[in-house]
């Protein structure tokens, strides 16, 4: 039952648990694969920091870096509370193509949602705007096997990049903490593709 998972999901978050190396066999990114820099963004989709990083930053770095194939980037999942898993979940079952225009339109949307009793019907609005059907989203939603997926991978990344609080950004091999400056992250970009 989705229950387990949330019960897992309080585990994780009240101690630092030693976890298999799980990772997402789906990983979300975007970007030239053989770019020279790697920027992992460690997100909840319930973290106001997060959304304002995609609200005024992500546009900027996907124009002048990504699409220009100087980054590659790669979102991960560390959902810090029930909604932030549910709304992961939902990203997850969004068509490929769509995952990150999905992934926007839940951090643009974030104080409708994540906030808001009861979390799945909120989620459900957003997923009609984006053309995911209601039993699609019903389904996905009731997916163990997602929800330990992406409980994994949070927990992979705790493990593995010590990620204490979101968001967090590995650039290249240093990891940042909170939501840079346009300018900070040009200097991490240009320093790591030295």
């Amino acid at each position: 039952m989705l229950s387990r998972i949330l019960v897992a999901l309080a585990l994780i978050l009240a101690t630092s648990l030693a976890g298999s190396r799980a990772e997402m066999s789906d990983e979300k990114a975007l970007g030239d694969p053989a770019a020279r820099v790697t920027i992992i963004e460690f997100a909840s989709l319930s973290c106001p920091h997060c959304a304002e990083f995609h609200k005024f930053r992500f546009d900027w770095l996907k124009e002048n870096y990504i699409d220009t194939g100087k980054v590659r980037f790669i979102f991960r999942d560390f959902p810090l509370n029930r909604p932030a898993l549910l709304g992961s979940m939902a990203a997850h079952c969004a068509e490929p193509s769509k995952y990150f225009a999905f992934l926007s339109l839940l951090f643009k949307n974030q104080e409708k949602w994540a906030f808001s009793q009861p979390v799945e019907e909120q989620l459900a609005k957003l997923a009609r705007v984006s053309g995911m059907g209601q039993e699609k989203l019903i389904n996905c939603l009731q997916d163990e096997a997602l929800a330990e997926r992406i409980i994994q991978s949070r927990l992979e990344s705790q493990n593995t990049y010590n990620i204490e609080s979101t968001p967090s950004f590995l650039v290249g091999d240093q990891l940042i903490v909170g939501v840079p400056s346009e300018e900070r992250l040009q200097e991490l970009i240009e320093g790591a593709s030295e």
